[in-house]
């Protein structure tokens, strides 16, 4: 939480203050003005404000109308002069909300505070740039691309299941075809016995040695040649298939599936899908991720060392990954695009200018 800048009001008996923050606000002090119009008796200062359980129906229907049982008052302190003339507070007003101060009784009172940033260093920005190099060494992902790198132990599987489908490939492709019968060259009244061909064609060979020209010379006899494939050229043929259907297999997990929109404009599409627990809104998850810009520029990552952890939908973090992160499981990688309202709005933060939309690279790690 970082103060960005001071805020006062003067607060008159008799009539009522009425206040809607630009941005969070935190009360911090009450105090009696330096002229009292009463010098013994007490002042207290009343808050009213709308329930939240009613401001979620009102964005679901907004064409109801706002009734007295939808606001809430209370007592934010009480001052008595001479004895009690100033209180500490710690109050947070929600931004674009309306907030109404009344006084009961006949001294002024001046409240002041700031105008507060919570998500100033709450990750995913600021999270740990810098973090030890050192730290829980089997996170570690070197030369991380422009997609959320995956852990060499966490392939081992994919490699295994690879080689095994390979195998399974070479086997089939070396297991030899079943002959086809070759048409005779003989006349089908001359066919015989299946049997009786191996005696034939030795008989023949023997004839065909004995036979001689007119000269009494023996005439050779006209061998066949087979064309001979060379040994190598079969082996390449299958290895460039091989690397082919591997190709061709990760460009199918590096596209991923189709994008979907949530809740406030974020759109998800999910690059790998995990298996295992889901993460659900009260479940702790450890994360690696990238961000981006939308020119590319990368102003926070988490490749390295100790995981991003926080607890999912309790506000840890900027609402876009409370909502894109939800659904995914162990292993997972989802790409999670985050409109300006679902992230840090009109603030400009460091190295993210105002009203900038978000992309995230994220891959879950752990779910508890």
């Amino acid at each position: 939480m970082t103060a960005v800048a001071v805020w006062s009001i003067v607060l008159t008996p008799g009539q009522k203050e009425t206040i809607v923050p630009q941005a969070d606000l935190q009360i911090k002090n009450a105090a009696l003005g330096e002229k009292l119009s009463d010098e013994s008796g007490r002042t207290t200062v009343k808050l009213t404000y709308i329930n939240p359980a009613k401001i979620d129906d009102d964005e679901e229907d907004e064409e109801e109308q706002q009734s007295a049982e939808d606001e809430i008052t209370t007592v934010l302190c009480s001052l008595t002069a001479g004895k009690i003339e100033q209180s500490a507070c710690d109050l947070v007003l929600e931004s674009d909300e309306e907030y109404t101060f009344e006084l009961i009784g006949k001294n002024t009172v001046y409240l002041y505070g700031n105008y507060i940033d919570q998500n100033a260093n709450q990750p995913p920005y600021d999270s740990d740039m810098d973090s030890d190099m050192s730290d829980e060494e089997a996170y570690k992902l070197d030369d991380v691309s422009s997609d959320v790198e995956v852990h060499p132990d966490e392939l081992q599987g994919l490699e295994d299941d690879a080689e095994r489908f390979e195998e399974l490939s070479d086997l089939a492709e070396d297991e030899p075809k079943a002959e086809q019968p070759k048409p005779s060259k003989r006349p089908l009244d001359d066919a015989m016995d299946t049997d009786e061909q191996p005696a034939e064609k030795v008989s023949k060979k023997k004839k065909a040695k004995k036979q001689k020209g007119e000269d009494g010379k023996a005439i050779p006899v006209a061998t066949e040649e087979k064309a001979v494939e060379p040994k190598g050229e079969k082996g390449e043929e299958k290895k460039a298939d091989k690397k082919d259907k591997k190709k061709q297999k990760g460009s199918e997990e590096k596209k991923g599936g189709a994008s979907k929109e949530l809740a406030g404009g974020v759109k998800i599409r999910d690059v790998k899908t995990g298996d295992g627990k889901v993460a659900k809104n009260g479940a702790r998850v450890s994360m690696r991720y990238i961000g981006k810009l939308q020119n590319g520029k990368v102003f926070d990552q988490n490749t390295k060392g100790k995981p991003f952890t926080f607890k999912l939908g309790t506000g840890d973090v900027i609402k876009g990954w409370d909502i894109g992160v939800a659904g995914m499981q162990i292993g997972g990688e989802r790409e999670i695009i985050v409109p300006p309202a679902m992230g840090y709005g009109a603030r400009k933060m460091s190295d993210i200018p105002a009203n900038s939309t978000l992309i995230f690279e994220v891959k879950c790690l752990e779910i508890k």
